[in-house]
């Protein structure tokens, strides 16, 4: 089983300090680092138990431990203070490269029989037509117009 002791030299216990005490970060960030300083028992006589520290931080004991495996977990403080960066965005994005060619098609073509231009709204309908990305909505087609500064009139 490994350790879940948390024992900091001084200069990870400076950092620590400073980071809480200096700069303008996020609370949660801020919060990550106290816990940590509360947890460290490096050359402590007594050191403040878990129940304690949520009540003085203002979070659940489970968050503490979840703070502390992630302590535990990572490399270096900054890596622990620093949020990762996401690599694929949540949802993928509907209007792809291939879309926006397919839109910018439509619109420099002839418009419909009975139409003397073609409108955001036609545009929009003829995608849902051709089955281009699920038909996308008017308000994605005027972006990717005004992305590429093309005028319908």
């Amino acid at each position: 089983m490994e350790s879940t002791v948390i024992m900091l030299n001084a200069q990870q216990r400076e950092a620590l300090v400073a980071f809480t005490k200096k700069g303008v970060h996020s609370v949660r960030l801020v919060n990550r680092a106290r816990v940590i300083l509360a947890l460290d028992r490096n050359g402590k006589k007594d050191h403040l138990r878990i129940t304690r520290i949520s009540d003085q931080v203002g979070l659940s004991r489970q968050a503490i431990y979840d703070i502390r495996d992630d302590f535990l977990a990572s490399e270096t403080i900054e890596s622990f203070l620093t949020r990762k960066k996401r690599e694929t965005p949540p949802v993928p994005p509907k209007v792809t490269g291939e879309v926006e060619a397919q839109i910018i098609a439509i619109a420099c073509s002839e418009p419909p029989e009975g139409y003397a231009r073609w409108t955001v709204r036609l545009i929009s309908g003829r995608t849902a037509e051709l089955g281009i990305a699920n038909g996308i909505g008017k308000s994605a087609v005027g972006d990717v117009l005004k992305k590429h500064n093309l005028s319908l009139t």
